[in-house]
């Protein structure tokens, strides 16, 4: 009998390059997601058991690390009932208007003379 063993590539782990300058943003979204379960009274153990995660990655969430994905945030902010509050993000993009007002302008006073 011939012995069949199943061989796992190895991977490389990768995770998303997030600046100095950027990192904050996350420790902060982190800082806000560890509050909010703390207002609402949900231990890690809790949120570990509705999301599936590991508490590991539920003490990452709330440090902000970047290694952890977007949709595991999600599933913390889900079981918190701040989904919906992802879908708010660049929701009012300033500067895009701005850069979509200039081109206007600038088409504008192209046509005109």
């Amino acid at each position: 009998m011939v012995n069949i063993m199943t061989i796992k590539k190895s991977e490389k782990s990768r995770s998303a390059v997030v600046f100095p300058k950027n990192r904050g943003f996350l420790e902060q979204l982190g800082e806000n997601i560890k509050l909010a379960s703390k207002r609402r009274g949900y231990a890690q153990v809790l949120i570990s058991e509705r999301t599936g995660l590991s508490r590991l990655t539920i003490r990452k969430i709330e440090k902000g690390e970047p290694s952890v994905s977007i949709g595991h945030y999600l599933a913390v902010l889900s079981v918190l009932g701040l989904a919906e509050d992802l879908a708010k993000v660049a929701a009012d993009d300033k500067l895009g208007r701005k850069l979509q007002d200039i081109k206007l302008m600038g088409k504008k006073s192209g046509t005109s003379s």
